[in-house]
Order: structure tokens, then sequence, then C-alpha cells
């Protein structure tokens, strides 16, 4: 008895309270033993790794992750689990310890497991998120997001994809705090730029980069432009575009809203309109941090202690691949379908 209080003391929230339900009455006693996934129905599966439990095998094989998996200190788990404790380990802002109560290792084995798939999974898949340049991009594919972003009745006619800047707030560094510290958002931070697709998809990502950095000038140190002047333009000449907020320079490929003190009606009504669809972009964000709350818990966001990047990155792929599978609600506002899973991940 004293064990289970000292048990439930050390858990936090109701994700957490949910893992303690599903363990056995008669393993109570041992502070340290496995979750029965098979013994968790679909919905509390779903609630605890994101994924649905049919769906995890899947996932793991098309993200390349090995069926062994060995850790640089002789670790030695099967790569199912090494995705669930990812995704475990991200989905909520949980303590080492808490996961030991879960999994049935000790601290450190979690520690391990957690960075060895971590940087698995970048290392494969972490060149996606910089490079135009994939099959599921086509000419066609592009038509068809163009298409879309024209039928919600957007003026700009070849739009393809909404670009904007995100500040991920990290726990204030010991050392040079000036570099970090976004004076916009008064918040110590990293940040990131996206390209986010009317299928819901975040085709291109750039960073981290220090948090004073202004979105121009990510944009230009990105090289984004020029991989969209490789492969956005048409064989007769015509370019695809993406539509960002006034802190981008216009380009043919990036376009930004009408500024001034004075613009006409249409270009009032040109701004209005791409701003009501450009907010799917901060649909995209809110969706990362939903899935995987932990990346939102700035205290635990250490930068010279852990790979926040990473962190990042990897949650941006994983939410790709839950798009993929189930959805998401910039795909149903466009009414647009992603890639399929192997697809995006060949």
């Amino acid at each position: 008895m004293a064990q289970s209080m000292m048990l439930l003391a050390s858990l936090e929230g109701d994700d957490d309270l949910l893992l303690l339900s599903c363990m056995d009455d008669d393993k109570e006693s041992s502070i340290y033993h496995k979750l029965g996934i098979d013994e968790l129905s679909e919905e509390q599966f779903r609630t605890l790794f994101r994924f649905k439990k049919e769906d995890i095998c899947a996932l793991c094989d098309a993200l390349g992750i090995p069926v062994k998996i060995v850790c640089k200190n002789r670790t030695v788990c099967t790569g199912i689990e090494g995705l669930c404790i990812l995704i475990r380990r991200l989905a909520y802002p949980n303590r080492l310890q808490d996961l030991s109560h879960v999994f049935g290792r000790s601290t450190a084995e979690i520690s391990y497991i957690f960075n060895t798939v971590l940087d698995l999974i970048d290392s494969i898949h972490g060149h996606k998120l910089e490079n135009l340049h994939q099959p599921w991009l086509s000419h066609a594919k592009l038509d068809e997001m163009v298409a879309a972003v024209n039928q919600c009745g957007a003026p700009l006619v070849n739009c393809w994809g909404f670009i904007d800047g995100t500040v991920r707030p990290i726990c204030r560094p010991q050392s040079h705090q000036q570099l970090v510290f976004n004076g916009h958002k008064r918040v110590h931070g990293l940040k990131f730029q996206c390209i986010t697709t009317p299928d819901g998809m975040i085709a291109h990502m750039f960073g981290p980069i220090e948090g004073r950095r202004h979105d121009a000038g990510m944009l230009r140190e990105s090289g984004v432009e020029q991989q969209m002047q490789h492969h956005m333009t048409k064989a007769n000449g015509e370019v695809y575009s993406v539509y960002g907020d006034p802190a981008y320079p216009l380009s043919p490929y990036v376009i930004p809203p009408f500024r001034g003190a004075v613009i006409s009606a249409n270009q009032m009504r040109f701004n209005k309109k791409m701003s009501a669809l450009r907010v799917c972009v901060e649909w995209t964000f809110g969706k990362i941090l939903t899935l995987f709350a932990f990346l939102d818990y700035k205290k635990n966001q250490k930068l010279y202690l852990q790979p926040v990047g990473k962190y990042y990155r990897v949650a941006t792929i994983l939410t790709n691949c839950h798009t993929i599978l189930y959805g998401s609600e910039t795909g149903s506002f466009f009414d647009v379908s992603p890639p399929f899973l192997h697809e995006y991940l060949a």
C-alpha cells in the first residue's frame, strides 16, 4: 500500500493516472514492471501513444526502425518498445522515473533507448524536412493543392502552401542568453520556419536557429527560395508560390500581404482573404504541441544539456505521419488528402 501511494505521488496528470489504472493488481507490489500493451484498449493506447495499436507496427517499419535496437551502453530493446518509449516521452512532460514505472526499465536504460531512437529517426528522415525535391511534391500534387486553395476563394492563383516562423520557448540558458532571447515574444527560445501545405503536411522546416533572428533572415539562410526555383517552376516558366506574413520580403516564390499606410480596397480584400487561409500554419504548429506536449514544457527544454532542436524536428516527422494516418484540420478544411505513409517516408 505504501508503495502504491508513493507511485501515485510520482505521477502527474491524467495520462499518468491512466497508465497506473492499466497495471495489473497482482503486479502492483512491484514498481518496475512492464506495461501490458496487449491489455490496453484502443482508446487507452491512442491516448498514451498517439497512434492506434494496429498502426504502430506499420509506423515502426515505415520509419526504418530495426526489429532489435542496441544502444551505446549495450542496452537492448525491440523496435516497437523503442518507438513507444520515444512517443510516450514526447507526448507528455514525463520524468524518466515515471517512464521507468511504465516500461519496467531503469532511468538510464530509458534515456539511452529514447536518445537512440531519436537519433535514428532524425538521421534517416530528417532530410525530408529540409528538401522540397520529394516524390509526394510532384507538379501534379502541387496543382491539386493550388486548386484546393483557389476553391476556398484565394485571390492568389498559384499558392501551394503557407510559410511562417514559430518560436519555441526554452529554459533560460546560463550563457549567451541574448542570442536566444526573442524580444517580440519576450522569451528565450529557438526559432523554426515551416511551410504547411493544404493537406496538413509540413513540407519544409528550417531550424533551429537563434530566437532573436527575424523571419526574413531565416528565409534567406534556409535557401528554400533557391529550392523552389529548381523544383517549383513549370515547363512554361510559371511558378508555384507560398504565402507568408508581412515579415517576409516579396519574391516570385514567397508572396506577403500588401503593406503600407494606404492601400486600395482590392488590396485590403486580398490581405483579408489570404490571412484567413494562412491561419492553417498555426493549426499545424498547434497540432505538434497537442500531440507532443513535452515540447511545450520549457523548464525541461535545456539548450546545452539536451538536443532541443532535434526533439522538435522528430516530433514534426511523427506529426506528419499522424496526419497521413488520421487526417488533420487543415486537410479537412481544404479537402485535400495527404500522401501515403510509404510515399512520404520512402
